[in-house]
């Protein structure tokens, strides 16, 4: 009786992984344009659309960062947002097939 009370429990433990995964890349991936869009666009001042920019910068920086290091100098082009949107979504997929495989 004691793994047929859990069944139910694992199976709900790994939608709630397979969702927090979907969402996490779904954020994430919009994190990244929203940065990419802004290091376009001159914003005016304001205090709150720097600390905006400025979390922005933080959080997705580090990770754009990785991409960098390895892809070639293109000279004003930057492919390390696309390149990081694609790692992303195939990582994303990969974890959610894996933890399909508990369900």
């Amino acid at each position: 009786m004691g793994v047929i009370a859990t069944a139910p429990l694992l199976g709900d433990a790994v939608g709630q992984a397979q969702t927090f995964v979907n969402v996490f890349v779904t954020v994430y991936t919009l994190i990244i344009l929203a940065y990419i869009l802004t290091s376009w666009l001159r914003l005016p001042y304001s205090p709150w659309l720097n600390r905006i920019q400025r979390f922005l910068y933080d959080v997705s920086e580090p990770y754009l960062r990785l991409f960098r290091r390895v892809l070639p100098s293109m000279g004003p082009l930057d492919l390390s947002p696309l390149v990081g949107i694609f790692a992303l979504i195939i990582v994303g997929q990969l974890l959610e097939r894996i933890l399909d495989q508990f369900h």
